[in-house]
């Protein structure tokens, strides 16, 4: 990897129930720019990947009520031109023990640092998942397996 194309650890959550995924759209950006996406963000230093897979999946859905299924894998994905790095994604099958409406409003904090970030969560069948964003959807099809 050339040394101008750091690597970011990342996680990715695939939170499935009753045949569906649990996916998000920032609503103060269009479709076009984020498309549609699951729970996902960095790794903090020292942190393990399961564990922040739980803490992004609490955050940015405002619900806090997941368990690990299982981790489905590991892959690199190149964002550029978004960014010139690449994201070594840490992916994690997600159980939630809490009910939830069809779509509700959420937002992440940021740490307080800055607005906050404001999703809409919603549910879509599982074979819908090839419309997630970015290479999202990678190893979607390794949920199959738990089923």
């Amino acid at each position: 990897m050339p040394p101008d194309r750091p690597i970011r650890e990342k996680v990715l959550c695939y939170i499935v129930r009753d045949g569906r995924l649990l996916v998000f759209r920032h609503t103060d950006y269009s479709y076009e720019e984020v498309g549609i996406q699951v729970p996902a963000g960095t790794i903090k230093p020292g942190e393990d990947p399961e564990q922040a897979a739980l803490r992004e999946a609490r955050e940015e859905t405002g619900l806090h009520d997941f368990t690990v299924v299982r981790k489905l894998g590991t892959f690199e994905y190149d964002i550029t031109p978004a960014r010139a790095e690449i994201h070594r994604r840490h992916v994690f099958h997600l159980a939630l023990h809490q009910d939830t409406p069809e779509r509700w409003a959420s937002q992440e904090d940021n740490d307080g640092e800055g607005e906050p970030i404001r999703f809409e969560c919603f549910w879509i069948p599982l074979e819908h998942g090839h419309i997630l964003e970015g290479g999202q959807g990678m190893l979607l099809s390794r949920i199959f397996d738990d089923a």
